[in-house]
C-alpha cells in the first residue's frame, strides 16, 4: 500500500464524494431554469450563467466535432501548461488558476443553492473567496473542500456536447496518454512538482501526513532539544491524486446519466442510461481507483486513469448485463 490505511480511506472517500456532488450537479443542469410562459413550464437560460453556456449537440456530427475540440484544446492545454513551466510563469499560472477554480465553483454553487438572484448575489463573492483562500493562501483543508465542488462544475459543461461513444473514447484516449505521461515521458510528475514547488497550487486532492517513523523521529527530536527546542523541520509524506483522475468518472457518469437509449451493436438488446446505470459507473470507478491505492507501492508513480478506466468499463458492462436480466 502506498499510503497509510487513513490516507488511503481519505483519498477514496473524498473521490466518491465527489462523483455524487457531481452526478447531483449534472442533475439540477444549472444553465437552465424554469419559467412560466403562457401558462406553460419551460427551460431558459439561467442568465446568471448565460456568458459560459455550453453549446448542445444535436447530431451525431454535433458530437463528433465536439468530441475531436475537446481532444485538441486538451492538446493545447498541454503544450501552454509544457510552456509555463519551462520560462516559470509562476503567477501566470497562479492567475489562471485562480479564474478556473473561481468559475468551476460558481457552477457548481449555483446547482447546489435554490436558483433564485438574492442567492446568486452571495454567491459570486462566495467562490471568488474561496478561490483567493484556495490559490493565494494555501490552506489545506479548504484546497481539498474546495476540490470537492470544482470538478463537478467543469464536468457539467462537458456532458452536454458528449454522447455515449465520446466519452468512451475520451477515457480511452485519457488513458493512454496518463501511461505515456507518467511511466514514459514523465511529463505527469514535471507538472505535478512545478505546481507543488512554485506555483503552490495542486489541480486535485493534495494531503500532506506524517508515517509512524516521522512521528517517532519528532518526538525523539522534542525530547532531545527541550525547551531549548527550535523548530522542528520534517520531510512529510504527500497523497495526492490528480485533477483528471476525477473529473473524468464524472463526465462520464453524467453523460451515462443524460443517454436515454443507444444501440452500441446492431441485434443486441440497446444499452439504456439513467441514474442507476451512473452509479454503476461511479462505484465501478471508485474500485478502480482503490484497487490502484491498495495495491501500489510506495515511492512509485502510477496512472490512476487505467485504473479507473477499467472499473468504469466493469460498472456499464455491469450495468448492461443487469438491465437485461430485468428485462
Amino acid at each position: 500500500m502506498k499510503h497509510n490505511f487513513k490516507i488511503t480511506l481519505l483519498i477514496i472517500s473524498m473521490f466518491l464524494i465527489t462523483q455524487f456532488i457531481g452526478i447531483y450537479v449534472v442533475s439540477t443542469n444549472p444553465f437552465y431554469i424554469s419559467q412560466e410562459v403562457n401558462g406553460t413550464k419551460v427551460l431558459v437560460n439561467n442568465p446568471v450563467l448565460s456568458w459560459i453556456n455550453p453549446p448542445k449537440a444535436e447530431t451525431s456530427s454535433d458530437y463528433n466535432i465536439y468530441l475531436g475540440s475537446i481532444i485538441f484544446s486538451f492538446i493545447l492545454s498541454i503544450f501552454v501548461f509544457l510552456f509555463l513551466i519551462k520560462f516559470k510563469f509562476e503567477h501566470l499560472m497562479k492567475i489562471w488558476f485562480y479564474f478556473v477554480v473561481t468559475i468551476s465553483l460558481f457552477i457548481s454553487l449555483v446547482a447546489i443553492f435554490p436558483k433564485e438572484r438574492i442567492v446568486w448575489f452571495f454567491l459570486i463573492p462566495l467562490a471568488l473567496f474561496l478561490s483567493y483562500l484556495k490559490t493565494f493562501k494555501g490552506n489545506v483543508i479548504i484546497h481539498n473542500l474546495t476540490e470537492l465542488f470544482i470538478y463537478p462544475g467543469i464536468a457539467c459543461i462537458f456532458v452536454s456536447f458528449l454522447n455515449f461513444f465520446g466519452a468512451i473514447i475520451l477515457l480511452i484516449l485519457i488513458s493512454i496518454y496518463d501511461i505515456w505521461a507518467v511511466w514514459h515521458s514523465g511529463i505527469m510528475q514535471k507538472m505535478a512538482k512545478f505546481q507543488m514547488n512554485k506555483v503552490k497550487v495542486f489541480g486535485g486532492f493534495f494531503i500532506p501526513y506524517l508515517s509512524k517513523s516521522q512521528f517517532e523521529k519528532i518526538k525523539r527530536l522534542k525530547k532531545k532539544q527541550g525547551k531549548n527546542k527550535k523548530q522542528i523541520k520534517i520531510k512529510t509524506g504527500v497523497a495526492i491524486l490528480g485533477g483528471g483522475d476525477i473529473v473524468f468518472p464524472i463526465i462520464t457518469s453524467g453523460v451515462i446519466f443524460l443517454t436515454k437509449e443507444i444501440r452500441i451493436f446492431k441485434g443486441i438488446p440497446p444499452f439504456v442510461g439513467g441514474f442507476v446505470p451512473a452509479l454503476f459507473v461511479i462505484f465501478g470507478a471508485t474500485l478502480g481507483l482503490s484497487l490502484l491505492l491498495l495495491f501500489s507501492e510506495k515511492k512509485k508513480f502510477y496512472p490512476a486513469m487505467p485504473f479507473i478506466t477499467t472499473g468504469i468499463f466493469l460498472g456499464i458492462i455491469f450495468s448492461y448485463l443487469l438491465n437485461l436480466l430485468i428485462l
